[in-house]
């Protein structure tokens, strides 16, 4: 495990474990070459999820969470110099157009050595949190997995358009709560041309896809992105003409 380009810690997010330091500590005890600190970006009132507000927590809070933990990422990145090259970001969550502007904001703000550029809501609902929230996105989406997988993969073009991120964060995570996770993109037509579309963008500005096995811990067969999408060279299908990944 000589590279890991995102995280999260406990003291910085809720749905993690342990302080910031005891996951860089970990990391070096595994012998990590390269450590991205990434812990979430803060979200605007509206789109805190079920847990932050149950918590008490609201924007400002988040906001001072996310600067408290920019100044320790900071500190740490100083005293474990010498025993593993840490990189201090942030995932950002892109939710809606509005948040092209909010993000580009925390980045002149914090001077990241990089960010993950992720997806975690479809019209405004979370669709990784639980199935019920899932449910009303795909309602949204006309009912169908089709409908909602073609919706996630073109706001995350939108995100991918308007930020560039050096790193795509779980491309697919629009997999997790299906009722079908292990779908096979290449036989739904519609999807797969959009995931196509998605991928020559990518390669286009020299970003890279994160391999994320997070998937594997919440009981997917495989890890985002899928096999197929990871193999996506061997297709050397095309999108309006232009050979992909090649």
């Amino acid at each position: 495990m000589p590279y890991s380009h995102h995280s999260h810690s406990g003291q910085f997010c809720a749905h993690a474990r342990d302080t910031l330091e005891e996951v860089v500590q970990a990391a070096i005890a595994k012998g990590t070459r390269v450590l991205a600190l990434t812990e979430h970006m803060p979200r605007e009132q509206q789109d805190l999820y079920p847990e932050e507000i149950d918590a008490g927590y609201s924007e400002k809070i988040l906001h001072e969470i996310f600067a408290k933990y920019h100044v320790e990422a900071r500190r740490l990145q100083k005293v474990y110099s010498s025993r593993v090259k840490i990189l201090v970001g942030m995932e950002v969550d892109w939710i809606r157009p509005s948040s092209a502007a909010f993000i580009s904001r925390l980045i002149s703000d914090f001077h990241f050595d990089l960010f993950i550029g992720s997806v975690h809501h479809v019209h405004g609902i979370p669709i990784d949190y639980n199935s019920d929230l899932y449910e009303k996105a795909l309602s949204m989406s006309g009912g169908t997995n089709k409908g909602l997988f073609e919706d996630y993969f073109d706001l995350q073009y939108d995100m991918l358009t308007a930020l560039k991120p050096p790193v795509v964060g779980h491309f697919d995570l629009i997999r997790l709560k299906s009722n079908d996770p292990d779908t096979d993109f290449v036989k739904t037509e519609g999807v797969w041309r959009k995931i196509q579309r998605n991928l020559a963008f990518v390669v286009s500005y020299g970003g890279m896809l994160e391999l994320n096995s997070a998937a594997l811990r919440k009981g997917l067969k495989e890890p985002y992105p899928n096999a197929e999408i990871s193999k996506a060279r061997e297709y050397r299908l095309t999108y309006e003409g232009a050979e992909m990944l090649t």
